[in-house]
């Protein structure tokens, strides 16, 4: 049987064709030394491949500078999750690329459902999904009459509680082969010049199988029960919440997205979860994570190089090196250290604290998704290309999403507890205590206020920004803040 290459993001076995096909696995140093990543990242990927090596009777790592090095024998791969990954296989002589695994829905069920189409959104794309593979439907219909139950999952979190009462998932125990790993980038780092961003720790996701499998049942029995209502919510004190911290396992190919979809099922099915919170989760895994898979390949290359609202800012050094000592505003702070010490914080975070504020900062799009690729345990291209791009900085003008993200304090005072400790007041715009998201949402609409006038979805906050009396001052004021740590 032909040996299968199987790229570092493609560890499952349903990227086999049998379960005693050979397999071929490549550790390239070239990667680390072009690009910062993350150290836990890093550690994460080299430590999965290293596991399934030592996992397999017939697999061979190679340990090289480069892919081309390592490749010499025929060989088969399943399509590559990037462009450049796709390009280089495309060049290779002896190599057959397959078509994609490790999403539910095929590329060209995609462009059948997408050609025509003036805009591509989620809810459209998500029902298809859901008949065509009949997930959460009885007979023609959604489980439960409704598509959508999103109004049931955006509670605040529980007052006067810093913690949800769940159980944290199962505890990754680290063996030699992580030890060996950590001494690898230590020394990669020590001799070799190689740099990274973050800090080291105890790993923290999965990079088995087994592991894997472990982290998705206790998911289902014990925290998806939880997770609909709080989704959205976030806590200091609580950065894991009811989530299911999936994401990486899932994008490592240690899990089959259809597998996780079934199992989150079957605990409606057997009344062991509410269906809001397992449609609420479905929708993330069935509907999103293949929704930004394909928009990746189905729209232009020069996608990821879209700036609508023509932002040129580049990062400032404190949030390239996740210097969350250097910000007061308590919510960013904490969410910054959170990436530093985790590599991981959750999708509101991603997108109402750091995204939110890069928008309203005018910080470079390109930069703010290529941050979130490198520093992110689950970030690659294909994830963050139309999550930042187009979600989160609105710099596609709206081609996948119907307004931009962006929101003062009182959205983040609402929807967590960051507020009550922080030296800024989320209802201040102007003055010392000025918290920075409200008066930097206002400085972005009047910044914006041409481009956005034609979105009925902003005709009601460009009506409020129309009524500020103290906007010139407003505008100044974060002129003079610009890039600066708040």
């Amino acid at each position: 049987m032909e040996r299968r290459w199987l790229f570092a993001d493609q560890l499952g076995p349903h990227f086999l064709d049998a379960p005693d096909q050979p397999v071929l696995l490549v550790e390239s140093k070239g990667v680390f030394r072009r690009r910062v990543f993350h150290r836990q990242k890093a550690h994460l990927v080299l430590s999965a491949l290293r596991h399934r090596e030592a996992e397999g009777d017939d697999v061979r790592l190679v340990r090289a500078e480069t892919y081309a090095e390592a490749l010499t024998e025929p060989v088969s791969v399943c399509h590559p999750t990037s462009r450049a990954a796709r390009a280089f296989v495309q060049r290779l002589d002896g190599v057959e690329m397959l078509p994609p695994r490790g999403f539910v829905t095929a590329p060209p069920d995609f462009v059948a459902w997408a050609d025509g189409k003036k805009q591509l959104r989620l809810e459209d794309f998500y029902r298809f999904a859901r008949r065509q593979h009949e997930v959460l439907m009885d007979g023609d219909e959604p489980a439960g009459g409704q598509w959508n139950y999103d109004a049931d999952n955006r509670e605040p979190p529980p007052r006067g509680t810093s913690t949800l009462d769940v159980p944290p998932p199962p505890e990754i125990r680290e063996d030699a082969i992580d030890d060996e790993v950590r001494a690898d980038l230590d020394r990669w780092q020590h001799d070799e010049g190689i740099e990274f961003v973050g800090n080291d720790g105890p790993r923290l996701f999965p990079v088995t199988r087994t592991e894997a499998l472990a982290r998705l049942r206790h998911f289902v029995e014990h925290r998806l029960a939880a997770f609909g209502p709080y989704e959205d919510a976030m806590l200091a004190n609580d950065p894991l919440m009811a989530h299911s911290l999936l994401s990486a396992a899932i994008n490592l190919g240690l899990l089959d997205p259809r597998e996780v979809v079934e199992r989150a099922e079957r605990a409606y099915r057997s009344g062991a979860a509410p269906l809001a919170g397992v449609e609420g989760f479905t929708r993330q895994i069935l509907g999103w994570r293949d929704f930004v898979w394909h928009l990746y390949w189905y729209f232009e290359p020069r996608y990821r190089t879209a700036n609508a609202l023509d932002a040129r800012r580049e990062l400032p050094k404190w949030f390239a090196s996740l210097d969350a000592d250097a910000v007061e505003a308590r919510c960013l702070s904490d969410v910054l250290a959170g990436v530093r010490d985790r590599g991981w914080v959750h999708h509101i975070p991603r997108l109402m604290v750091l995204g939110n504020y890069a928008m309203q900062r005018g910080w470079r799009p390109g930069a703010v998704s290529d941050w979130f690729h490198r520093c992110f345990v689950d970030g690659y291209e294909w994830v963050m290309t139309a999550n930042v791009i187009g979600m989160s900085q609105f710099a596609d003008g709206g081609r996948m999403s119907t307004k931009p993200y962006a929101a003062g304090g009182a959205y983040i005072n609402r929807m967590s507890d960051y507020c009550g400790g922080c030296r800024y007041d989320p209802k201040h715009r102007t003055g010392d205590d000025a918290c920075p998201y409200t008066a930097g949402y206002w400085s972005f609409l009047a910044r914006h206020e041409e481009a956005l006038e034609g979105n009925h979805r902003m005709r009601q906050p460009l009506r409020g920004l129309r009524r500020l009396d103290d906007l010139d001052a407003l505008v100044e004021q974060e002129r003079a803040r610009g890039s600066r740590a708040p």
